[in-house]
């Protein structure tokens, strides 16, 4: 019989019943036996120990801390007993903060375990929840450009709701009394012009657009001069996401860019990149592309009304330091919401008001 462990700990009671089986194993001498176990031994070696039964993997780390079996409780990497790591890796995973930000975030949640002295878990539970909350506050700051004359560029691959938030934000910033101005520069994706007028008119700002196919910077600088001129608040540029085209992305963001810088430089600068929810790791993905062409201030996050768990909101923070700004909760013109970091992690972890 031949056990194959792609991922040890999911397989913890099934090593327990070999071992316990076959060598009759009492707990006192459990952790001598996992010590040796955990230092690394390989199929030829578990053979010749376990006999018959003998399991391949390429990587083992069996330890006292990482189980629980019958009449044995584990005390976890984290030094707390009836809390794992490994349940706590899951309730993050789960929520798609994804692989790299959840071992940042344990390895940081061992440390302040270690120096604050935490034995219980619903304190460690707790702790983890304010780490999170702390390090997703985008404080004060965050949302100066809607106190300045400004200039936003949204930017997003098709699909993920850009040309939607643009006009949600044209509102929100209405209702605040700021005079807009909206730039219809993705000028590639059909009738994305004709979309982002209806959304100016719902949200009663002007809008300064061109034919299909013309160029987004000549349409840009119209919109300059034309906030310029009426003394506008804010200029919201709706750009062109393209990916799958890097180079020419970069060259067209790049020309943007330069006509901004050169036609209005007092200008306070914004740049926002519109992400999906729902689509988890992907999104992270998106954002690292982007990032690599456009100076990223701020993330829009998109369709939280339906099942999106939303943690690719942390993994996109801890990996890139961009922060979330706003979330998009539903279709009208006011679901657009500032991101509350209290809210979000609570949410995250299903946490009641």
């Amino acid at each position: 019989m031949q056990l194959n462990f792609d991922k040890v700990l999911d397989k913890k009671n099934v090593m327990w019943y070999i071992i316990n089986v076959n060598f009759n194993v009492g707990t006192r001498d459990l952790k001598d036996l996992t010590f040796f176990i955990g230092l690394g031994c390989f199929w030829t070696k578990a053979k010749n120990i376990l006999g018959n039964y003998y399991v391949s993997f390429t990587r083992i780390y069996i330890g006292y801390e990482f189980f629980v079996t019958e009449g044995f409780m584990r005390k976890d990497l984290l030094g707390l007993e009836g809390l794992s790591r490994e349940e706590i890796e899951e309730i993050l995973v789960m929520g798609d903060l994804g692989i790299n930000a959840t071992t940042a975030i344990i390895e940081d949640l061992k440390r302040k375990v270690k120096e604050e002295k935490i034995k219980e878990p619903s304190e460690c539970k707790q702790l983890l929840i304010d780490s999170i909350k702390q390090q997703m506050d985008v404080g004060e700051t965050a949302y100066e450009f809607e106190n300045r004359k400004s200039v936003v560029l949204v930017i997003g691959v098709n699909g993920v709701g850009k040309t939607t938030s643009v006009g949600k934000l044209a509102g929100k910033l209405k209702d605040q009394g700021k005079k807009v101005v909206l730039a219809a520069a993705d000028t590639f994706r059909a009738a994305a012009g004709e979309q982002l007028t209806e959304w100016a008119n719902r949200a009663r700002v002007d809008i300064i657009s061109a034919q299909e196919g013309s160029d987004p910077a000549s349409v840009v600088y119209d919109a300059v001069q034309a906030a310029k001129a009426r003394q506008a608040d804010v200029l919201l540029c709706d750009t062109a996401g393209r990916l799958h085209n890097k180079k020419n992305l970069m060259a067209e963001l790049g020309k943007i860019n330069r006509v901004i810088e050169r036609e209005y430089p007092e200008a306070f600068r914004e740049t926002l990149v519109v992400l999906d929810g729902t689509t988890g790791q992907n999104a992270l993905a998106q954002a690292k592309e982007f990032s690599e062409v456009a100076d990223i201030t701020g993330i829009i996050l998109t369709k939280l009304d339906g099942t999106a768990k939303g943690g690719i909101a942390v993994a996109i923070h801890s990996e890139l330091g961009i922060p979330v700004k706003y979330i998009g909760v539903g279709e009208s013109i006011d679901d657009l919401q500032k991101f509350d970091a209290d809210q979000f992690v609570d949410a995250l972890f299903n946490i009641a008001d």
